[in-house]
């Protein structure tokens, strides 16, 4: 295989995976809006901040925040600050550097992600079904189904 085919290959996979993530987010997307008032990256943040609580600490900082939503900080700031609008998120000055902030997930929030948890998951499932039908989606599909199988569901948030 000549280089300029192994970097077709290469596109192309990475298209398929692109066209996948479209797909799942959109589906997802549309179940959480009409359900529960929420985006994917809402969710997401929700998600990730409900698992700090398993040890001390039970927030994030800021840039922590922006790098598990895989969003720049100005755009984490806009999504905090809607959530925290809405009574979903705290924010708080660190009380060891004062310069550092925190954001945590509220009982509100924490509830309406119980509540969301289910349409998140059902709107998963039915986009993976969807795109397993695909030939060119199938392989991916199965690839994601085989990492669910060998992790556990509940991970913390850990920097990269």
């Amino acid at each position: 295989m000549t280089a300029d085919a192994a970097l077709t290959g290469l596109a192309d996979g990475w298209y398929a995976l692109s066209l996948l993530h479209a797909r799942i987010e959109a589906h997802i997307e549309r179940a959480l809006q009409t359900g529960h008032d929420l985006s994917v990256r809402e969710y997401s943040l929700l998600v990730v901040l409900s698992r700090q609580h398993d040890g001390p600490g039970g927030h994030l900082r800021m840039n922590q925040v922006a790098e598990a939503v895989v969003l720049s900080q100005s755009a984490t700031t806009r999504l905090v600050s809607r959530l925290e609008d809405r009574g979903l998120l705290q924010r708080y000055l660190c009380p060891d550097d004062r310069r550092g902030i925190y954001t945590d997930v509220t009982p509100k929030g924490l509830e309406l992600l119980e509540r969301a948890r289910p349409t998140h998951d059902a709107a998963l499932t039915s986009a993976l079904q969807q795109a397993a039908a695909n030939p060119e989606l199938a392989p991916l599909v199965s690839a994601v189904e085989a990492l669910n199988a060998g992790s556990p569901r509940t991970r913390e948030y850990r920097p990269v």
